[in-house]
């Protein structure tokens, strides 16, 4: 057996070992429903139950925000309160509705350590965002403070952000925007609260400029429910010289204010 001969079986070795191990693992540790605990054919899996919950946001929606109407009024239309209030990135897109098994999809990924989920996480928002992913040069996810950080062990909307540049080819640019003061946590609170909340709260700092200027940006974030995060966000973005801004989030609240969708 020659040298290229034996890396071909050491290889073929390996690949049979890892998947006999995965096997196994799934054996001792059987895959689990994300929504009810119920047992699945494969990780990161839903019952048919809980998928049944998942509801898919689609077409048609405001084409600047991505708010679905409830009725449709044609491509390309634009809310009334896009037109009358214009946010400062180029368009938003999620993927599901933050409820029902979808809603605890998320909680898994960000407060129970179950970053195995960013891959079908990210598989639906490339799904949902195809147009704003293909108009973006680079990936940025919305950062946490280093407190948070340190509480939570890993940024959740970092965890989408490199699943989606690892699915799409795209580069992911870590560290280019910081969050320079710990917030409250925007939960519970209101529109005008949780615009003052995140206000000065982003910085790209100078030595990262030069890597965003000029290119259009994907901001990730795991949920979007005012848009005042993501609004900050872009808003420090764009001082910076980037070109563009589209936002790609998992999951959007429906409701604020009463209102679930656009009439």
């Amino acid at each position: 057996m020659d040298r290229a001969d034996m890396l071909h079986f050491g290889h073929r070795l390996l690949a049979v070992c890892q998947t006999a191990g995965a096997g196994l693992m799934q054996l001792v540790y059987p895959p689990v429903c994300t929504g009810c605990g119920k047992m699945v054919g494969r990780p990161a899996g839903l019952c048919p139950e809980c998928w049944a919950t998942v509801r898919f946001i689609e077409r048609p929606y405001c084409e600047i925000t991505g708010m679905p109407f409830d009725h449709d009024r044609g491509d390309g239309y634009v809310s009334p309160q896009a037109i009358a209030d214009p946010p400062p990135y180029a368009r938003a897109r999620a993927a599901v509705f933050h409820d029902g098994a979808a809603r605890k999809i998320v909680h898994g990924l960000k407060y129970s350590d179950r970053a195995d989920l960013a891959t079908m996480m990210a598989e639906w928002m490339i799904r949902a965002g195809r147009d704003v992913l293909d108009d973006s040069d680079v990936i940025v996810a919305v950062p946490l403070h280093r407190a948070r950080l340190f509480s939570r062990r890993y940024n959740q909307s970092a965890e989408l952000a490199r699943t989606l540049a690892r699915l799409s080819g795209k580069p992911f640019l870590p560290g280019v925007m910081r969050r320079i003061r710990a917030t409250r946590q925007q939960v519970g609170l209101g529109l005008r609260a949780r615009q003052d909340n995140v206000r000065g709260a982003f910085l790209v700092p100078p030595e990262q400029a030069q890597r965003l200027v000029g290119r259009k940006v994907l901001l990730v974030d795991d949920v979007l429910t005012t848009g005042s995060t993501v609004e900050a966000a872009t808003r420090a973005l764009l001082r910076r010289g980037v070109a563009q801004v589209n936002v790609l989030a998992f999951a959007r609240v429906a409701s604020q204010g009463g209102e679930t969708l656009y009439a």
